[in-house]
């Protein structure tokens, strides 16, 4: 029985230590950014995170796809953000904070329509928690 509660408390602290370092961000390099311009491979609007894939062309003449984590909708739709603001074929300027290891792609900033319109990451949500009053007694 010993063993079980163990190995139940190493698995809380794994999956804790995980989910602490997801969210770290310990990969992108914060004192840099980053704009591409390009065409949308894909915009995948969902939980935890939203994405936007994008095909810019490189100095080789070919084409790298970059991958920029988003906010999650709840936080996009602060900024003016719908399911449809990006499509696939939309020509986009979009400014991040890069990896850093020099992958295509980083933590996403902004995107500039063909339009002119920019849109931003989003702000999260604030507390839906109502202060509680203090009694009167």
């Amino acid at each position: 029985m010993k063993s079980l509660y163990i190995g139940a408390a190493l698995s809380i602290l794994m999956a804790s230590s995980s989910l602490i370092a997801h969210h770290a961000a310990a990969g992108i390099d914060r004192t840099k950014t980053v704009t591409v311009e390009g065409t949308v491979k894909q915009f995948k609007w969902a939980n935890p995170h939203s994405w936007l894939e994008v095909i810019v062309p490189n100095a080789k003449g070919g084409t790298d796809l970059w991958n920029f984590e988003m906010n999650p909708p709840t936080y996009l739709v602060r900024s003016g953000w719908k399911a449809t603001s990006v499509k696939q074929g939309d020509k986009v300027k979009v400014t991040g904070r890069p990896f850093v290891n020099g992958d295509p792609g980083g933590i996403f900033v902004s995107v500039t329509l063909a339009d002119g319109t920019t849109l931003a990451g989003g702000q999260a949500p604030p507390n839906q928690i109502a202060p509680v009053e203090p009694s009167s007694k």
